[in-house]
């Protein structure tokens, strides 16, 4: 039996798919993994292609052409797994700031006790972050903090990219309309799972900074964030879907 789709965009992430991969396929449910992979110049795709003749039935690759954003690469995987029937379907990282072992944790928290959203929360408890400098932790936890007032959503992690959804959530979605590609993407995936008023549980997660490859992590998207939220909220106000 498949637990699940677990979509992973990668971008140069050679130094550590491998690795990801495989330990997701050693956890003790059964999971598929989807590579969405922006024509990675280091080979991060001919790494995977080689992997799926070891994991012929449970690792998928989509190449896209050029580099279009997180949030684009998610939902080109959204509708992957939406045609393809999985009942739930994750966004991770590649990096190894989402343990893998957490990904049981998030599939019990919507197949058990019946959340339509499973979010991997660093803030739920506390602030549970490895790695990151002080300033950047600040910046996130405020950044949750100013999304939780503007939108009123009863999230603490609001920005995470740890996720579960079940499969009627991004049904009910229509994935056409997000506009938001970068880290603001994150928020408006939840804030529009709120709004059709799906159960959101947070799990909570240690999340630790990458120690191979490179942050994409950029003003320009931190900027699409704090000014894109207030823009959504006024907008929701007028039309609520």
């Amino acid at each position: 039996m498949v637990h699940g789709l677990i979509i992973i965009p990668t971008y140069n992430e050679i130094e550590n798919i491998e690795r990801l991969v495989r330990n997701i396929f050693s956890q003790p449910r059964k999971f598929h993994i989807l590579v969405v992979d922006d024509s990675s110049p280091d080979g991060t795709a001919t790494r995977v292609r080689t992997l799926q003749a070891e994991f012929p039935e449970a690792l998928f690759l989509e190449e896209r052409k050029e580099k279009t954003g997180l949030g684009t690469a998610y939902i080109h995987g959204f509708k992957w797994a939406l045609q393809r029937e999985y009942d739930y379907i994750f966004e991770m990282d590649a990096d190894f700031s989402h343990n893998p072992n957490d990904l049981i944790r998030l599939y019990n928290a919507c197949k058990r006790e019946d959340a339509d959203v499973a979010i991997g929360s660093r803030y739920v408890t506390g602030v549970n972050v490895i790695n990151w400098p002080m300033n950047r932790v600040l910046m996130s936890w405020l950044a949750s903090k100013y999304v939780r007032l503007i939108t009123g959503m009863d999230i603490h992690d609001t920005t995470a990219g740890y996720v579960c959804y079940k499969k009627e959530v991004l049904k009910r979605i229509n994935l056409d309309k997000i506009q938001f590609v970068g880290y603001a993407f994150q928020i408006e995936m939840k804030f529009k799972s709120h709004l059709f008023g799906f159960k959101i549980t947070e799990v909570p997660v240690i999340f630790t900074d990458r120690t191979r490859g490179t942050s994409k992590m950029s003003g320009s998207i931190i900027y699409e964030a704090v000014f894109g939220v207030v823009k959504m909220k006024v907008k929701s106000l007028f039309n609520r879907r």
